[in-house]
């Protein structure tokens, strides 16, 4: 593999000293471009999309040739282990995903099965040794997957929810069964990131976008615990080199001492939370990702860059922070603004690591 020519991203969630603040985006490779809108409609569908590792690398790095950005992010859905497990995933416009096969009972939650990595989900693991190949040791690549309560709450509730009225009953009628998907969810991604990892992914992420639902009691028993069995779990060097772990709960700004106690290298932040409190709180024990509202770049640059400039000045001075979206940038944000904001982490962070 190629020797990593900018590894600034690595090297701030290991909290090393940087010459600038790191910067990425959520859903960097996405809808707001138009050249991946270009690249979708040439594949057909958004998982043929994902299924094929050149169309995969092509939008992967599409973000790339735009903007200075210091990572790559894999380009794949969180729905990939359940979709593995034979549920019938398909995506319906309007509506998102759709599971034809939801898990409703412990019968259904017998059947479900750590999916074999190279046969079920061997794809994933081309795209990221075809990606991180082209990368060329440009920027590092990042793996991911879903949390085993995200995955959950959409295999059984059959898709997105507004409510989680299905998932909530079992957890609170029969946790039993909710704990035994959760931990073949578990086992499932230990394997499907630790085979990310043996294929290039040089940091790996969890998004736990839902546990946020969750009372604190239940967030701890029914999405942290899991996430602190994964960690546990995760190949944490090769090549070498340390691989980093990020969990991120949309969220979860009330938990972050109980997250940073599971072991992992850094933690995301949505917009909910004040970075110097959270600096504060756990920033001796782990490094902070995040956490600028993606809805600020419907505003004009040069208030994106006044939002940067505040964000910078609030986690102040020294390593240890990566310049990242609160969530994922949304579909109709224009580019040339997600330019501004790349541009001014760039320009603004260098005086904070003097």
């Amino acid at each position: 593999m190629a020797e990593l020519q900018n590894d600034r991203f690595l090297r701030a969630l290991l909290k090393q000293p940087v010459d600038r603040t790191p910067v990425w985006m959520m859903r960097q490779a996405g809808r707001y471009l138009p050249e991946y809108r270009e690249t979708r409609k040439q594949a057909g569908s958004f998982m043929d999309l994902c299924r094929n590792k050149e169309l995969a690398c092509e939008v992967t790095l599409q973000p790339l040739e735009r903007y200075p950005l210091d990572a790559a992010i894999l380009f794949s859905d969180i729905l990939t282990i359940p979709d593995a497990m034979g549920l019938g995933l398909r995506f319906e416009t309007g509506e998102g995903p759709i599971f034809d096969k939801p898990v409703r009972t412990m019968s259904d939650a017998k059947k479900l099965f750590v999916p074999d990595m190279a046969s079920d989900l061997g794809y994933v693991m081309d795209a990221v040794s075809t990606i991180r190949a082209a990368l060329n040791g440009r920027v590092p690549l990042i793996g991911f997957s879903g949390s085993p309560w995200t995955l959950a709450t959409y295999m059984v509730e059959g898709g997105s929810s507004k409510t989680y009225s299905k998932i909530k009953a079992m957890m609170y009628d029969e946790p039993k069964t909710l704990h035994h998907i959760l931990d073949v969810l578990a086992d499932s991604v230990i394997a499907y990131l630790n085979a990310q990892i043996e294929s290039g992914a040089q940091a790996v992420q969890i998004f736990d976008t839902w546990g946020g639902v969750l009372t604190p009691r239940d967030y701890k028993e029914f999405s942290l615990r899991y996430m602190a069995k994964i960690v546990d779990g995760l190949k944490r060097e090769n090549e070498g080199k340390k691989v980093p772990v990020i969990l991120f709960t949309k969220g979860g700004g009330q938990w972050l001492e109980a997250m940073a106690e599971t072991g992992c290298d850094a933690l995301g932040l949505d917009w909910t939370t004040d970075i110097d409190d959270a600096r504060a709180r756990v920033g001796d024990k782990v490094a902070l990702q995040g956490n600028m509202d993606p809805s600020i770049l419907y505003a004009s640059p040069e208030r994106i860059r006044q939002e940067v400039a505040t964000i910078l000045e609030k986690y102040g001075q020294g390593s240890g922070h990566v310049f990242n979206l609160g969530h994922g940038i949304h579909p109709e944000v224009d580019p040339a603004h997600a330019g501004a904001f790349i541009q001014a982490v760039t320009e603004l962070s260098p005086q904070y690591h003097k």
